[in-house]
């Protein structure tokens, strides 16, 4: 009975050096995890929690830390300033980890289970299918968030190449004028100096 309780002591103070991690990019890595924190904390471990709504939608992840004060600071730093990935700013949110969390969590060596079967009449029976359709509801609406998130998120990506495509063709266009011979020609005449074309 010691060994589990130790364990189990030992699993707490995991989940309080623990950050979890939310609406993250779906290319977002363990080394990028790792890159992005190593400079405030030092990163124990990063487990990804799996997705099972779609391989495009946002991730959520547990990283350890080496103490817990660093997860505030980890939370507060989130908190304030975006999450930058390849150049882009994403709007992450971070916070202290609870049990609930781990899927690998060992048993409570002090909790107590209580379960009973309800029958059809039992008043908790009409609670329990309202529960579960509220359940159903939620994955619903969440998925429809991630698909409108994704469209968002295209639709931002496709304005930045439109823009980037622009200036491109602006600076191209513009350097067309300087080594066009009439261009040199007006500017010996206005006495300009447009470098050595």
């Amino acid at each position: 009975m010691g060994s589990s309780e130790e364990e189990f002591a030992a699993f707490e103070q995991k989940v309080r050096r623990t950050v979890y991690f939310d609406n993250l990019s779906p290319q977002v890595t363990e080394s990028v995890m790792r890159t992005a924190l190593d400079q405030f904390a030092t990163v124990k471990s990063v487990k990804f929690i799996p997705n099972y709504l779609g391989p495009s939608l946002p991730q959520t992840a547990l990283v350890e830390l080496d103490s817990s004060k660093k997860v505030e600071d980890i939370v507060t730093m989130i908190g304030q300033y975006p999450f930058m990935m390849s150049g882009m700013p994403r709007p992450v949110r971070a916070r202290p980890a609870v049990i609930e969390m781990f899927d690998d969590r060992p048993v409570n060596p002090n909790r107590k289970v209580e379960y009973r079967w309800l029958e059809p009449s039992d008043p908790d029976m009409e609670v329990a299918k309202q529960l579960k359709n509220l359940t159903r509801k939620h994955a619903a609406e969440i998925a429809h968030m991630h698909k409108l998130q994704l469209q968002e998120e295209a639709k931002l990506a496709a304005q930045q190449t439109e823009t980037l495509k622009m200036h491109h063709k602006k600076f191209k266009m513009i350097d067309g004028i300087i080594t066009d011979t009439s261009a040199i020609r007006l500017a010996r005449k206005y006495n300009l100096n447009v470098g050595d074309h």
